[in-house]
């Protein structure tokens, strides 16, 4: 073997990180879900009165048109696994903890949204850690 070929590297994906796209990939589902539902909601196929735009209060307005926006721009991000994919997830996660820990009195109370992003952001966080720790030289 000469010593060119013995220096080669080998660039694959080790299976954390395949992993970590697939995990992207099922959270980009996820955002396109929510994305479409804040739509449904915009456009008034949602039961219940105030779920018109035309009739929402301001603050449902708001949050509502940000979210419907955001959250497919996330999806899109995620799926492709491009690098501004998870800032955008984490625009539309920190915005939803807010409208339900922050104002439950004006958007009520959504416990199991805010435990959900909030294990998202947990298992993205270790998935980069661990990538990290791969990816470090071995040290002597």
């Amino acid at each position: 073997m000469s010593e060119v070929t013995s220096r080669r590297v080998i660039l694959q994906p080790s299976t954390v990180e395949v992993i970590f796209a697939w995990f992207q990939r099922v959270i980009a589902g996820y955002c396109l879900l929510f994305g479409i539902l804040y739509w449904i909601k915009l456009i008034g196929f949602y039961p219940g009165s105030l779920w018109r735009f035309d009739l929402m209060p301001v603050h449902w307005q708001v949050a509502a048109v940000m979210l419907a926006v955001f959250f497919p721009f996330a999806a899109a991000g995620l799926w492709m696994l491009a690098s501004w994919g998870p800032v955008i997830w984490f625009i539309c996660a920190v915005t939803e903890t807010v409208m339900y820990a922050g104002f439950p009195e004006l958007f009520g109370h959504r416990l199991l949204i805010i435990v959900s992003h909030a294990c998202v952001a947990l298992l993205y966080i270790v998935f980069r850690v661990v990538i990290y720790l791969q990816k470090r030289p071995a040290r002597h």
